[in-house]
């Protein structure tokens, strides 16, 4: 057979992993890149016996359309042998060692040449696997064909990648990640990471889209990270021999996967340094006696720019006493030049070698110290106290290059979190606490100057954060006693226009209310810390509470006069039934960062002791059948909410504004359920309460389907809130599949179907209730059209069985896919809702568990 040769091409292409293996001389499927390159290149015969070459395979890459290519960053992200020293071939087994390409599609000698029909065949299901001389027919290219179609999505590639077996869909897939968007390839993290850890044969074609990501995104590196801690079971372990994930979890937190651009400028420093030079940095100053006598910038001028680097550049990451405990030293991009790049849009590059990742990480590490000293703490008003104090200490380091990774899709930075907004959620024997933090949104998390230290939020702040001011406090006292003087002044307007806008009956009550907030001069009521700082403190200052907090709540007793009173018992029913927009005003008003433009207050719940990957793996589920139902037109309801797993027992979690719990509801108001809807939402025949009750359908008919299909556990009435539009949303996914609470199995109903939910669909000869069962039943055959889309998520991460609800091992697969029930007809699938509604309705078990949590946990 002839040789072939090969022209002289002018786009140079790097070898895979950067180490050529020549003990088996292994050519590279060029043709692969090249496409994607607008190259086209005959295939390749090799004289001798060392490689046969996949040309059927060839020809149909050949035919793919050159126009539909496009460059792939995966030629840039190909890790050399420093950045990993993970996927090698020395670690391979001899079964796999002839597959040493992430991109090539070819198999060594001694084993049968695998053509796309094969491929195609074995993938699609059309049959067994023909001989390896194939006939040209119009089978050939049917699963490249549908790689490149326009239908195929992440899901599918995720979907294929864990099912494929062959060595070059696998590469192609992996190659594949970087035409899609980052955040739809960001919803499957969780099961790329588990196949990285579970299936060594994946974990070296997604290597490189892992590597890649993480060297462009500071958040998606921790993200990362913190996933591979959690799924990693060898992680604690003190071994030498560590699995992929482990590998790949301490070469993040290592900080060598930096920006290429970053790793430039680190080389160009040290070239520096060692005597080079260079017209980019600023020389050395001359001689004392040699300076000239020029122009020199007034101080004044750049004091505002140089006053964060003037300071003292110590690095105290971790102390939170020092005031920088977020701060990792780098000075690059609040510098003169980097503030300036930043008014002209420019990107700033880090060349300090500052470790990026410390700052994120030590607060993180903090969130986590205070749910783990609030475990400690048995009553729930020490356990206020205790959360004020904590939060407090951790303002003294705000603001600081440091996010909340929940809500990274909106690129922000923390400037402050009021210690007094937070609050402790209801647990028996966890302490998870809600956070409401106010940020300032920037273009980049990574390079965007901060948000200076307000100095006039030092006495505003002082009884919240305990902050002293120091010096020029006299400077600041002439100011302020004039601007409260008018505050007063318009306190007294507003109490006057309240006074003759409400009835003579309200009068007394504003004017009550009026002195109360006077009484507020007085020093109580307050965490130990700012009493002791107050104490200390021989200023003649005014008192510290702001009139725009007199003014909103003087509002809000007119406008809403039905909210929740506060509960020691229970501090966050009042935190959690204030509306939303009423918060971020009043959060707003009394912040020394609010007059900034970009200022948001954002939320977020910290949970410690608990296991959040089965909850993760629920949040998945409601966002696929969500998507599922709204392509396919189906009006069902449901509120997915943002999980992050930073360990195996803790995260964060992201809260669901503007709802109350059907426990909070009966404990703070003594209402029925409709009782309370008629309060909120007006009379039955009203439009809000229509509204309010279509909400309520649609809402209610998906999570029961959502209830019965992953079979949820642990539905008592803490688990179930209600918005304020009418929604009824479940939360608290902690057992699901094959798991219950104690393992006891107790709920044996398909789902929690309560008299009290009929009541608000207007009863079992309602058109209400009929509509329905006609959502589940249009919600279940959705279902089945969609099946791959929702067992992939599962399936995938049931390799290894480590979270409980896979305790069954397959079985809880096998099950789920039962339970979508593929051989019945329409009218079979009616006549099952028909019967799963009339036995959730008149299930004793879930009034008998409904009892059971009242008189041990005092749930209504």
């Amino acid at each position: 057979m002839s040789e072939i040769q090969r022209s002289k091409l002018a786009v140079p292409v790097p070898p895979v992993h950067a180490r050529p293996n020549p003990r088996f001389c292994h050519q590279r499927n060029l043709s692969l890149d090249f496409r994607t390159m607008g190259v086209s290149v005959p295939g390749v015969n090799l004289v001798g016996s060392y490689h046969q070459r996949n040309r059927s395979l060839d020809s149909v890459l050949q035919k793919i359309p050159e126009a539909d290519a496009t460059p792939s960053p995966e030629i840039e992200a190909q890790p050399v042998s420093d950045d990993s020293g993970i996927i090698c071939g020395s670690e391979r087994t001899e079964s796999t060692s002839t597959h040493h390409s992430d991109e090539s599609l070819s198999v060594g000698e001694g084993e049968r040449v695998l053509t796309e029909r094969d491929i195609a065949e074995e993938e699609i299901g059309s049959g067994e696997p023909q001989p390896q001389t194939v006939k040209p027919n119009s089978s050939n290219g049917l699963l490249l064909r549908l790689f490149e179609s326009t239908h195929f999505d992440t899901s599918m590639a995720i979907m294929y990648l864990f099912n494929s077996k062959e060595p070059g869909v696998q590469s192609y897939l992996g190659n594949k990640l970087f035409s899609f968007p980052n955040e739809e390839v960001d919803f499957y993290l969780p099961q790329l990471v588990n196949m990285y850890i579970q299936m060594p044969d994946v974990a070296e074609v997604i290597h490189p889209y892992l590597v890649h990501r993480c060297r462009e995104s500071v958040d998606f590196s921790l993200k990362c990270s913190w996933l591979l801690d959690a799924y990693s079971s060898d992680a604690a372990l003190s071994t030498k021999k560590k699995s992929h994930g482990t590998k790949l979890k301490n070469l993040i937190l290592s900080g060598v996967l930096k920006p290429r651009d970053s790793e430039q400028g680190c080389r160009r420093i040290s070239r520096v340094k060692e005597g080079t030079t260079n017209s980019l940095l600023p020389s050395s100053p001359p001689p004392q006696g040699q300076v000239k006598r020029t122009h020199h910038r007034s101080r004044s001028d750049a004091s505002a720019i140089n006053s964060q680097s003037s300071g003292n550049n110590r690095v105290c990451l971790g102390d939170l006493n020092s005031g920088r405990g977020f701060d990792n030293g780098c000075t690059c991009f609040d510098s003169c030049q980097g503030k300036v790049n930043d008014l002209r849009g420019k990107r700033t590059v880090c060349t300090c070698d500052a470790p990026r990742l410390e700052p994120e990480l030590e607060f993180i590490k903090s969130l986590i110290n205070i749910g783990k000293s609030l475990a400690t703490v048995t009553s729930k008003e020490a356990r206020t106290t205790r959360l004020i104090s904590e939060l407090s200490a951790l303002n003294l380091n705000l603001p600081a290059r440091v996010w909340i990774p929940l809500h990274s899709h909106v690129p922000h930075h923390i400037v402050r979190i009021p210690p007094n907004a937070a609050a402790v959620l209801n647990s028996k024997d966890k302490a998870p606490y809600i956070l409401y933090v106010e940020v300032v949104e920037v273009d980049d998390i990574a390079s965007c100057p901060l948000v200076s230290k307000s100095m006039n939020s030092l006495r505003q702040t002082k009884s919240e954060e305990n902050l002293l001011a120091s010096g020029g406090n006299s400077h600041h006292d002439a100011d302020e006693e004039s601007s409260w003087s008018q505050e007063d002044e318009d306190i007294s307007h507003q109490v006057v226009e309240l006074k003759s806008a409400v009835s003579p009956r309200h009068k007394v009550f504003f004017y009550c209310n009026f002195l109360k907030y006077l009484e507020l001069k007085k020093p109580i009521e307050r965490d130990t810390l700012s009493q002791l700082s107050q104490e200390s403190s021989d200023s003649r200052e005014p008192p510290l509470f702001a009139p725009g907090d007199i003014r909103r709540r003087l509002s809000e007793s007119l406008h809403d006069p039905k909210p929740f009173t506060h509960d020691p018992k229970d501090p966050s029913a009042a935190a959690l039934k204030e509306p939303w927009e009423e918060k971020q005003r009043r959060i707003r008003d009394s912040s020394p960062y609010g007059y900034l433009s970009s200022w948001k207050l954002l939320s977020v719940i910290v949970k410690c002791g608990d296991d959040l990957r089965q909850e993760l793996l629920a949040s998945q589920l409601l966002t696929a059948l969500q998507a599922v139902w709204t392509s396919a037109g189906v009006p069902l309801w449901l509120q997915p909410y943002r999980i992050l797993c930073l360990s195996e027992d803790s995260g964060l979690i992201e809260p669901i504004l503007n709802t109350v719990s059907l426990h909070q509801i009966k404990k703070h108001c003594q209402l029925s359920l409709w009782d309370y809807f008629i309060r909120e939402f007006g009379p039955p025949n009203s439009e809000g309460f229509l509204t309010a009750q279509d909400n309520f359908v649609r809402s209610c008919a998906a999570y029961c389907l959502v209830s019965y299909l992953i079979q949820v556990k642990d539905r008592h009435n803490g688990n179930i809130l209600l918005s304020s539009d009418g929604h009824l949303i479940h939360i608290d996914f902690g057992f699901i599949l094959s798991s219950s609470p104690r393992n006891l199995g107790f709920e044996t109903s398909p789902f929690k179907l309560t008299p009290e939910f009929v009541e608000i669909m207007g009863g079992l000869s309602s058109d209400m209730f009929e509509y329905f069962k006609i959502l589940m039943l249009k919600g279940l055959v959705t279902i089945k059209k969609y099946q791959d889309r929702i067992l992939s998520l599962v399936e995938i991460m049931s390799l290894g069985c480590q979270l409980p609800c896979f305790k069954s091992g397959s079985t809880a697969v096998t099950a789920l896919k039962s339970r979508l029930h593929m051989n019945l007809t329409d009218e079979q699938m009616q006549l099952l809702v028909d019967s799963l509604v009339e036995t959730s309705i008149h299930s004793i078990s879930t009034k008998l568990y409904d009892g059971f949590q009242y008189f041990t946990n005092g749930i209504l």
